[in-house]
């Protein structure tokens, strides 16, 4: 059984180090940034990587918003027929979602013995502060996720006319490559070191606690299912997250020490359930990469993220484990 000390099940995160040469030098994975700056640059250099790789008979897949998709399929004119595009905006607000779609392309293509290359790039603008740091996060997993993997090129575009420099900064550390001035090289501000979150901040007042343990996780959807009710959640909506309360306070029982506490709240336009325990993990990508059908464990925290609109996890040694649930509520009527 697994001690609070070394929770290796699901429910949480740590802040370990990126393996050596994580998407650079000697990885199969090339991870690389390209700041443009508005829609000509954005067209210029995507489409040069697409020309390369089309040129080397690769298939590319191109991850953008559906506005940048019609940019691109109106430049290749029919003519890019081993490109494929996948809207990410369709994905929803959650980018733990974008590794197993990367992970599922990249099988596909690898059993048809084909050599990829990929562009991504994310929403940035419109984004709340923690949505924008959970996206950051999600760069930093990239090379965690593919390191391994078989050999394959990801371009991530950044308008930095879009967002601020804050963020490209952040990004630069993310990536161990970077395309400038019609050039691909090693990128001067990237960190092979722990990540650094942001932190938590509190919970926003009025909030609602509850300690659990064990023989109470009916009382945990009871207390999730009042506060959701009480501001219009219901049906599938409230569904989906009661099943991911439980799968997450399950977790804290039987690997978080026996107990946890919950906290309700909201923040903006959602509902936030905060699991706090005594466990921790050692594994990043928890609930981000899709288990295999026949795996003993590790489904539970996968099916959090697909239900929840964002999921947020911190997790040490000394602290434990903090799960945080964003799900988003209806608007007000009138």
């Amino acid at each position: 059984m697994n001690s609070p000390a070394n929770r290796v099940s699901d429910g949480g995160t740590t802040t370990g180090p990126t393996p050596p040469d994580a998407g650079g030098p000697g990885s199969g994975f090339r991870h690389e940034l390209y700041a443009y700056q508005g829609e000509a640059q954005f067209l210029a250099g995507t489409l040069s990587f697409i020309d390369d790789a089309l040129t080397g008979g690769e298939i590319v897949l191109v991850a953008v918003a559906e506005a940048k998709q019609h940019l691109l399929r109106e430049q290749l004119n029919g003519h890019g027929k081993d490109v494929s595009f996948l809207d990410v905006d369709a994905l929803g607000r959650n980018p733990a979602r974008l590794i197993p779609a990367w992970q599922s392309w990249i099988a596909e293509c690898t059993d048809a013995g084909r050599p990829v290359r990929g562009i991504g790039e994310s929403r940035w603008t419109g984004r709340s502060q923690v949505e924008a740091a959970e996206l950051r996060y999600h760069e930093w997993l990239l090379n965690l996720a593919f390191v391994k993997s078989p050999a394959w090129w990801l371009l991530c575009p950044y308008d930095t006319d879009a967002a601020s420099g804050t963020v490209l900064e952040a990004l630069g550390r993310c990536h161990p490559l970077q395309f400038t001035d019609g050039g691909h090289g090693p990128s001067p501000t990237y960190q092979d070191s722990p990540y650094d979150f942001d932190e938590l901040g509190p919970p926003c007042d009025p909030h609602h606690a509850f300690a659990y343990g064990p023989g109470q996780l009916g009382a945990v959807r009871e207390k999730v299912a009042d506060c959701a009710t009480a501001h219009g959640l219901d049906g599938t909506r409230l569904r989906e997250l009661l099943i991911a309360a439980t799968e997450v306070a399950t977790n804290s029982i039987n690997h978080g020490g026996g107990h946890g506490t919950l906290r309700v709240w909201t923040e903006e336009t959602d509902l936030v359930c905060e699991f706090h325990d005594a466990g921790y993990i050692d594994n990043p990508l928890i609930g981000r990469v899709r288990p295999h059908p026949d795996q003993v464990g590790g489904h539970g925290m996968w099916l959090v993220q697909q239900l929840c609109d964002l999921v947020r996890i911190r997790s040490t040694p000394d602290t434990g484990t903090t799960v945080r649930l964003y799900t988003t509520l209806p608007p007000k009527a009138g």
